[in-house]
Protein backbone atom coordinates (compact mmCIF):
# COMPACT_ATOMS: atom_id res chain seq x y z
CA UNK A 1 0.00 0.00 0.00
CA UNK A 2 1.43 3.49 -0.63
CA UNK A 3 2.11 6.42 1.90
CA UNK A 4 -0.81 8.37 2.21
CA UNK A 5 -0.02 11.65 0.86
CA UNK A 6 -0.21 15.06 2.37
CA UNK A 7 -3.88 16.07 1.45
CA UNK A 8 -3.43 19.63 1.34
CA UNK A 9 -0.47 22.29 2.76
CA UNK A 10 0.25 23.62 6.07
CA UNK A 11 -1.23 26.42 6.24
CA UNK A 12 -5.00 24.78 5.22
CA UNK A 13 -4.37 21.39 7.63
CA UNK A 14 -3.92 24.51 11.08
CA UNK A 15 -7.28 26.27 9.61
CA UNK A 16 -8.66 22.75 9.41
CA UNK A 17 -7.63 21.33 12.40
CA UNK A 18 -6.91 24.46 15.09
CA UNK A 19 -10.21 23.05 16.99
CA UNK A 20 -8.44 19.86 17.63
CA UNK A 21 -5.37 20.99 19.17
CA UNK A 22 -5.47 21.04 23.17
CA UNK A 23 -3.68 24.14 23.33
CA UNK A 24 -6.85 26.17 22.32
CA UNK A 25 -9.83 25.63 23.79
CA UNK A 26 -12.86 25.06 21.90
CA UNK A 27 -15.09 27.81 23.22
CA UNK A 28 -12.89 30.33 21.79
CA UNK A 29 -11.62 28.76 18.44
CA UNK A 30 -13.35 30.35 15.33
CA UNK A 31 -12.69 27.93 12.79
CA UNK A 32 -14.95 25.89 10.00
CA UNK A 33 -15.69 23.06 13.36
CA UNK A 34 -16.74 26.25 15.49
CA UNK A 35 -18.88 28.36 13.39
CA UNK A 36 -21.59 25.52 11.62
CA UNK A 37 -24.83 25.76 12.81
CA UNK A 38 -26.27 24.01 15.52
CA UNK A 39 -29.95 24.72 14.01
CA UNK A 40 -32.37 22.95 16.89
CA UNK A 41 -30.53 19.91 15.97
CA UNK A 42 -28.94 16.96 17.80
CA UNK A 43 -26.12 15.80 16.19
CA UNK A 44 -24.11 15.49 12.90
CA UNK A 45 -23.75 12.34 11.06
CA UNK A 46 -20.28 12.16 9.15
CA UNK A 47 -20.60 9.39 6.23
CA UNK A 48 -17.58 8.40 5.61
CA UNK A 49 -17.17 5.91 2.76
CA UNK A 50 -14.94 2.96 2.47
CA UNK A 51 -14.41 3.86 -1.56
CA UNK A 52 -13.22 0.22 -3.08
CA UNK A 53 -16.22 -1.43 -1.35
CA UNK A 54 -18.04 0.89 -2.49
CA UNK A 55 -17.53 0.81 -6.26
CA UNK A 56 -17.08 -2.91 -5.84
CA UNK A 57 -20.50 -3.49 -4.77
CA UNK A 58 -22.56 -1.22 -7.06
CA UNK A 59 -24.36 -2.86 -10.10
CA UNK A 60 -23.70 0.60 -12.20
CA UNK A 61 -20.61 2.23 -10.71
CA UNK A 62 -20.33 6.26 -11.12
CA UNK A 63 -17.91 7.94 -12.79
CA UNK A 64 -15.29 8.06 -9.72
CA UNK A 65 -14.89 4.65 -9.56
CA UNK A 66 -14.88 3.96 -13.65
CA UNK A 67 -12.07 6.26 -14.06
CA UNK A 68 -7.94 5.66 -13.29
CA UNK A 69 -7.36 8.60 -12.66
CA UNK A 70 -9.99 9.28 -10.22
CA UNK A 71 -8.95 6.09 -8.53
CA UNK A 72 -5.38 7.17 -8.16
CA UNK A 73 -4.40 6.99 -4.02
CA UNK A 74 -7.68 6.07 -2.82
CA UNK A 75 -6.10 2.97 -0.97
CA UNK A 76 -5.02 5.78 1.75
CA UNK A 77 -8.11 5.70 4.11
CA UNK A 78 -11.80 6.66 4.40
CA UNK A 79 -13.45 9.34 1.93
CA UNK A 80 -16.01 11.57 2.26
CA UNK A 81 -20.06 11.03 1.78
CA UNK A 82 -21.66 14.01 3.75
CA UNK A 83 -21.85 15.54 7.06
CA UNK A 84 -25.78 15.23 7.90
CA UNK A 85 -27.26 17.45 10.38
CA UNK A 86 -30.09 15.36 12.34
CA UNK A 87 -33.69 16.42 12.58
CA UNK A 88 -34.10 19.66 13.16
CA UNK A 89 -36.96 20.92 15.96
CA UNK A 90 -38.74 23.12 13.02
CA UNK A 91 -39.38 19.90 11.27
CA UNK A 92 -40.47 17.49 13.84
CA UNK A 93 -43.04 20.90 14.84
CA UNK A 94 -44.37 20.33 11.44
CA UNK A 95 -44.96 16.63 11.61
CA UNK A 96 -41.68 15.48 10.09
CA UNK A 97 -40.28 12.39 11.13
CA UNK A 98 -36.90 11.31 11.02
CA UNK A 99 -37.46 8.41 8.24
CA UNK A 100 -39.06 11.14 6.31
CA UNK A 101 -36.43 13.59 7.00
CA UNK A 102 -33.00 11.11 6.06
CA UNK A 103 -35.17 10.75 2.80
CA UNK A 104 -35.30 14.53 1.46
CA UNK A 105 -33.52 16.93 3.74
CA UNK A 106 -33.45 20.02 2.98
CA UNK A 107 -35.71 18.92 -0.66
CA UNK A 108 -38.50 19.66 1.98
CA UNK A 109 -38.52 23.31 2.25
CA UNK A 110 -36.51 23.97 -1.22
CA UNK A 111 -37.49 21.10 -3.39
CA UNK A 112 -35.05 19.52 -5.74
CA UNK A 113 -34.71 20.45 -9.13
CA UNK A 114 -35.05 18.03 -11.67
CA UNK A 115 -32.18 16.55 -13.70
CA UNK A 116 -29.20 16.18 -12.93
CA UNK A 117 -27.33 18.12 -10.61
CA UNK A 118 -24.16 18.72 -12.56
CA UNK A 119 -26.54 20.79 -14.77
CA UNK A 120 -29.29 21.88 -12.23
CA UNK A 121 -26.65 23.53 -9.80
CA UNK A 122 -23.42 25.96 -10.67
CA UNK A 123 -19.65 24.36 -8.96
CA UNK A 124 -18.62 25.61 -5.89
CA UNK A 125 -16.21 28.35 -6.48
CA UNK A 126 -13.83 27.31 -3.55
CA UNK A 127 -10.66 28.86 -3.77
CA UNK A 128 -7.22 26.89 -3.32
CA UNK A 129 -6.66 25.15 -1.15
CA UNK A 130 -10.00 24.32 -0.04
CA UNK A 131 -10.72 22.88 -3.73
CA UNK A 132 -7.70 20.42 -4.16
CA UNK A 133 -8.18 19.23 -0.26
CA UNK A 134 -11.81 18.56 -1.24
CA UNK A 135 -11.00 17.20 -4.68
CA UNK A 136 -8.52 14.55 -2.98
CA UNK A 137 -11.27 14.23 0.44
CA UNK A 138 -14.43 13.68 -2.11
CA UNK A 139 -13.91 11.60 -5.07
CA UNK A 140 -17.95 11.61 -5.92
CA UNK A 141 -17.06 15.11 -6.74
CA UNK A 142 -16.46 13.72 -10.12
CA UNK A 143 -19.93 13.09 -9.98
CA UNK A 144 -21.20 16.32 -8.61
CA UNK A 145 -22.04 14.51 -5.42
CA UNK A 146 -20.49 17.85 -3.47
CA UNK A 147 -23.23 19.79 -4.71
CA UNK A 148 -25.68 17.30 -3.86
CA UNK A 149 -24.66 17.08 -0.27
CA UNK A 150 -24.86 20.50 -0.05
CA UNK A 151 -28.47 20.71 -1.44
CA UNK A 152 -29.94 17.77 0.61
CA UNK A 153 -28.51 18.47 3.81
CA UNK A 154 -27.35 21.96 4.27
CA UNK A 155 -28.99 24.32 1.98
CA UNK A 156 -32.10 25.21 4.85
CA UNK A 157 -29.31 25.57 7.50
CA UNK A 158 -27.67 29.23 7.85
CA UNK A 159 -24.41 27.39 6.81
CA UNK A 160 -21.37 28.96 4.96
CA UNK A 161 -20.57 26.43 1.83
CA UNK A 162 -16.52 26.93 2.85
CA UNK A 163 -17.05 26.25 6.47
CA UNK A 164 -19.49 23.31 5.70
CA UNK A 165 -16.69 21.41 3.90
CA UNK A 166 -13.56 22.67 5.24
CA UNK A 167 -15.20 21.33 8.33
CA UNK A 168 -16.23 17.81 7.04
CA UNK A 169 -12.34 17.17 5.53
CA UNK A 170 -11.07 17.93 8.88
CA UNK A 171 -13.07 15.54 10.49
CA UNK A 172 -12.17 13.02 7.62
CA UNK A 173 -8.80 13.74 8.63
CA UNK A 174 -9.10 13.23 11.83
CA UNK A 175 -10.62 9.65 11.76
CA UNK A 176 -7.95 8.15 8.85
CA UNK A 177 -5.41 9.79 11.16
CA UNK A 178 -6.73 7.38 14.04
CA UNK A 179 -6.00 4.03 15.59
CA UNK A 180 -9.37 3.24 13.55
CA UNK A 181 -8.23 4.53 10.19
CA UNK A 182 -5.27 2.65 10.58
CA UNK A 183 -7.29 -0.98 11.63
CA UNK A 184 -8.90 -0.35 8.56
CA UNK A 185 -6.42 0.58 6.31
CA UNK A 186 -3.95 -2.35 7.47
CA UNK A 187 -6.44 -4.90 7.12
CA UNK A 188 -7.32 -4.32 3.27
CA UNK A 189 -7.90 -7.37 1.55
CA UNK A 190 -8.62 -9.50 4.52
CA UNK A 191 -11.75 -9.81 6.39
CA UNK A 192 -12.64 -9.06 9.78
CA UNK A 193 -15.51 -9.29 12.71
CA UNK A 194 -17.27 -6.76 12.78
CA UNK A 195 -16.83 -6.34 16.94
CA UNK A 196 -12.98 -6.43 16.38
CA UNK A 197 -13.48 -2.76 13.69
CA UNK A 198 -15.70 -1.61 16.53
CA UNK A 199 -13.16 -2.06 19.44
CA UNK A 200 -10.38 -0.50 16.62
CA UNK A 201 -13.13 2.46 17.21
CA UNK A 202 -13.64 2.31 21.05
CA UNK A 203 -9.67 2.17 21.39
CA UNK A 204 -9.10 5.35 18.92
CA UNK A 205 -12.03 7.36 20.38
CA UNK A 206 -12.58 6.00 23.81
CA UNK A 207 -14.07 3.60 26.13
CA UNK A 208 -17.81 2.41 25.69
CA UNK A 209 -17.90 5.11 22.53
CA UNK A 210 -18.42 2.09 19.57
CA UNK A 211 -22.57 3.01 19.82
CA UNK A 212 -21.63 6.13 18.11
CA UNK A 213 -20.54 4.37 15.13
CA UNK A 214 -22.48 2.57 12.43
CA UNK A 215 -20.81 0.47 9.65
CA UNK A 216 -22.52 0.12 6.64
CA UNK A 217 -22.23 -3.21 4.22
CA UNK A 218 -23.17 -4.23 0.84
CA UNK A 219 -22.68 -7.36 -1.40
CA UNK A 220 -24.19 -10.35 -1.01
CA UNK A 221 -25.11 -11.44 2.85
CA UNK A 222 -24.02 -7.36 3.65
CA UNK A 223 -20.69 -8.29 4.11
CA UNK A 224 -18.38 -5.98 2.32
CA UNK A 225 -17.85 -2.57 4.21
CA UNK A 226 -18.83 0.32 2.11
CA UNK A 227 -19.79 2.88 4.43
CA UNK A 228 -18.71 4.19 8.43
CA UNK A 229 -21.20 6.95 9.74
CA UNK A 230 -20.50 8.51 13.10
CA UNK A 231 -22.35 10.43 15.06
CA UNK A 232 -21.07 14.20 17.17
CA UNK A 233 -23.11 16.16 19.03
CA UNK A 234 -23.63 18.92 17.51
CA UNK A 235 -23.00 21.22 20.27
CA UNK A 236 -19.62 19.32 20.52
CA UNK A 237 -18.79 19.62 17.19
CA UNK A 238 -15.30 21.37 17.49
CA UNK A 239 -14.13 18.65 20.16
CA UNK A 240 -14.29 15.74 18.01
CA UNK A 241 -12.48 13.35 18.45
CA UNK A 242 -13.18 13.23 22.47
CA UNK A 243 -15.04 10.89 23.60
CA UNK A 244 -17.62 13.39 25.17
CA UNK A 245 -18.44 14.74 21.61
CA UNK A 246 -19.92 11.46 20.67
CA UNK A 247 -23.67 10.21 20.38
CA UNK A 248 -24.80 6.78 20.29
CA UNK A 249 -26.63 5.89 17.09
CA UNK A 250 -28.72 2.67 15.66
CA UNK A 251 -26.49 0.10 14.68
CA UNK A 252 -25.76 -0.79 11.11
CA UNK A 253 -26.44 -3.80 9.05
CA UNK A 254 -23.03 -5.34 8.15
CA UNK A 255 -22.49 -9.41 8.80
CA UNK A 256 -20.62 -10.75 11.88
CA UNK A 257 -17.65 -10.91 9.76
CA UNK A 258 -16.59 -8.29 7.30
CA UNK A 259 -14.75 -8.03 4.05
CA UNK A 260 -12.38 -4.79 3.96
CA UNK A 261 -12.30 -4.65 -0.14
CA UNK A 262 -8.84 -2.99 -1.81
CA UNK A 263 -8.24 -2.27 -5.28
CA UNK A 264 -6.48 -4.46 -7.93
Amino acid sequence: MRGRPMLFPLLLATWLLAPLAAAQPAETADTPLSRLARDGFEHYTLALTWHPGFCTTRTNPPRECREPSLLEERDRGFVLHGLWPSLPERFAERGVDRRRWWAQGCFLEQPRIEGSFCRAHPPFGFEPPLAEALDDAMPGRASCLDRYQFAKHAACFDLAEEDYFAAAVALLETVNDSAFGAFVALNQGGTVARNDLIGAFEAAFGEDTGRALRLECDGRGNRVLTEARIAIDAERLADFPAAESLVPQSRGRCATRIRIAVFD
